[in-house]
């Protein structure tokens, strides 16, 4: 190896920036894409054979490439998408490097065929993986450009050895056009693999298109049991589609993350939402969201990673607490009546009214114990029961009697029974409620302790031994940089040393927990998000315990008062479609699901 400081001849220089931008086939056809909707394309296709490796084709109808600047096009950092500093810092396009297409070229063999609006002709250039690019030649094109790259990595035997299975290699593929189509709903693209279709994505318009193209990309559980919301605040804006607990990964696949129309993979939003959930999941289980975060591209960094995959905000606190709040607010507001009802299919319904009853145990005392008698209740008890609830009497008609008009029904509807000492059966307008009686009260339950916790405010006490703990310098300078936070949840930490803190003062609710490990896991959190909930999670987590322990238990008998106030409190309770735990509360079986599961018409 030589010692000497020398240049590097181009080639070589070429082949380690598409070392860095150029990993698999799907980062050249995530870049080619990328080009293409830079371009203001409406249309894109792109075929792929032998997993990209062979041949990846990428057509487009945007605005084209002029014939003396085809040769620019394919030299490193030549780019029309920024031409000073003032553009680097507010990038608004999706490529802006000018490395992508040298550095495809450098290790494939490129064609490059594009047409301008008023040319009478395409021109076409081409190179084979050298320094040489051939001159523009005519060639016969719609408006718009094509991307050719045939052998990719053929002479660099080294990086296509460690290629996987074709299979392999187009789902990273596959997954490239996915993050992409749901940054651009307007541009339809197309996707073929060895001569055969795979997707096929018109433009969308509206939000019902929007609806219909997430289904397509992310699955129609997912559409149907999702809530698409929109808020903004302080220049900051967050949208996107959030789903419901019940379709919650074990994995964190199906999450995905656009800042400015650019998709990225972002751990300060992944916590944020992450956090956002941990009212309605299981620790064990990841959110499913579609997130599009909008902001002044001045505030974030989009230059942070050579393949443009992670961003760097500018006030990454600033931005991890307003999705954290956001998303959470969002999903605090899916109660009965304010959105869509979670249904579950005819097919469906025995499983989804069977499983975990919420323990059992012996009869309890309710919150809603009354004198009514219990069911079984035939018609006329169980009119006389709860009927005037939400019945009128009209004016009496000519033949003396009395006609009732039966009040608007409430989203939940009305009780009719119980099944099993643990389900409630209710009517609405829609067809047939099942209640989880333990899990929706159960919530209920949590949601009132918070409520009592955010009122009286969070009660503290002094250890009578301090704790001491050895941290290390940036740990140490973290507690006195960060010493309000700490006091807002409770905690009192001073630093007695270079390596040394010592915690005065705790949450009483917290008392007999590893106050060592939470301060350690706060300090870690503080290094990697610049923030911490760990004292709130800790408390939550005990209310949410306590909430589980009052809850009613199976096999208690309700009456007709009870179980309709259960359903009241249920529309009036934050996250009340779900447990604590994500599992669902209640669900819907409409009319058309019942006569269906009868055979009712047919």
């Amino acid at each position: 190896m030589s010692l000497r400081i020398q240049r590097l001849p181009p080639q070589l220089i070429s082949q380690i920036a598409a070392g860095e931008v150029v990993e698999r086939p799907a980062s050249a056809v995530k870049e080619l894409l990328e080009n293409s909707l830079d371009a203001g394309a409406t249309r894109i296709a792109v075929e792929v054979e032998q997993g990209g490796v062979r041949l990846i084709r990428v057509r487009d109808n945007g605005s084209g490439i002029p014939p003396d600047e085809l040769p620019l096009a394919l030299a490193r950092h030549a780019t029309s998408k920024i031409a000073s500093f003032d553009d680097l810092q507010h990038v608004s396009s999706l490529g802006f490097r000018g490395e992508a297409l040298p550095s495809i070229a450098s290790v494939s063999r490129l064609t490059l065929t594009s047409r301008t609006v008023g040319e009478d002709t395409g021109w076409r250039v081409s190179g084979d993986g050298g320094e040489v690019v051939d001159q523009p030649m005519p060639a016969p094109h719609p408006t718009g450009s094509t991307l050719e790259v045939r052998d990719l990595f053929f002479n660099v035997p080294a990086r296509r050895k460690f290629l996987r299975s074709e299979r392999t290699e187009f789902g990273h593929i596959e997954e490239s056009l996915r993050r992409l189509a749901l940054s651009r709903f307007a541009v339809g693209f197309s996707l073929w693999h060895n001569q055969r279709p795979v997707l096929n994505l018109e433009p969308a318009g509206n939000q019902q298109g929007w609806t219909q193209r997430i289904g397509e990309l992310c699955g129609r559980e997912f559409a149907a049991a999702s809530i698409f919301f929109d808020r903004s605040e302080g220049g900051l804006r967050l949208w996107g589609w959030l789903g419901l607990p019940t379709v919650s990964r074990a994995q964190s696949d199906l999450q995905y993350f656009l800042v400015n129309g650019r998709p990225v993979r972002d751990r300060v939003i992944a916590h944020a939402t992450r956090q956002a959930y941990q009212d309605v999941l299981y620790q064990d289980r990841q959110p499913a969201a579609v997130l599009y975060l909008e902001l002044d591209p001045a505030a974030v960094d989009v230059n942070a990673h050579p393949a443009k995959h992670e961003v760097r905000f500018r006030e990454s606190s600033t931005i991890h607490e307003f999705i954290r709040r956001t998303v959470q607010t969002s999903l605090a507001e899916v109660r009965p009546g304010a959105a869509p009802p979670p249904v579950v299919h005819a097919v469906e319904q025995l499983g989804a009214v069977s499983g975990n009853r919420g323990g059992s145990g012996p009869t309890s005392t309710g919150p809603f114990s009354t004198n009514q008698p219990r069911l079984p209740l035939y018609v006329g008890e169980r009119l006389s029961a709860y009927g005037q609830l939400h019945t009128a009497p009209l004016p009496e008609t000519p033949a003396g009697v009395i006609r009732e008009v039966v009040a608007e029904s409430p989203p939940l509807g009305y009780a009719v029974g119980q099944l099993h000492g643990a389900y409630v059966l209710a009517e609405n307008d829609a067809g047939l409620v099942v209640v989880d009686m333990h899990a929706a009260h159960e919530r209920i339950l949590y949601e009132r302790l918070k409520t009592v916790l955010t009122g009286e405010g969070l009660k503290t006490q002094t250890l009578l031994t301090p704790v001491t703990l050895n941290v290390m310098p940036k740990e140490r300078e973290l507690v006195e940089t960060h010493a309000a936070l700490f006091a807002e949840v409770g905690l009192e930490l001073a630093a007695m040393g270079p390596e040394s803190v010592i915690v005065r003062q705790i949450p009483a609710l917290l008392a007999g927990l590893d106050i060592a490990g939470l301060v350690r896991d706060m300090l870690a959190d503080l290094v990697a998000h610049e923030t911490s909930e760990r004292v709130e999670t800790a408390i939550l987590t005990l209310l949410a315990s306590l909430a589980c322990h009052g809850a009613i238990r199976a096999n208690r008998p309700l009456n007709l008062l009870e179980m309709n106030a259960l359903l009241r409190d249920m529309e009036h309770t934050d996250y009340s479609g779900q447990c604590n735990h994500g599992r669902p509360t209640w669900i819907q079986l409409t009319l058309d699901e019942l006569d269906r599961l009868f055979q009712r018409g047919r």
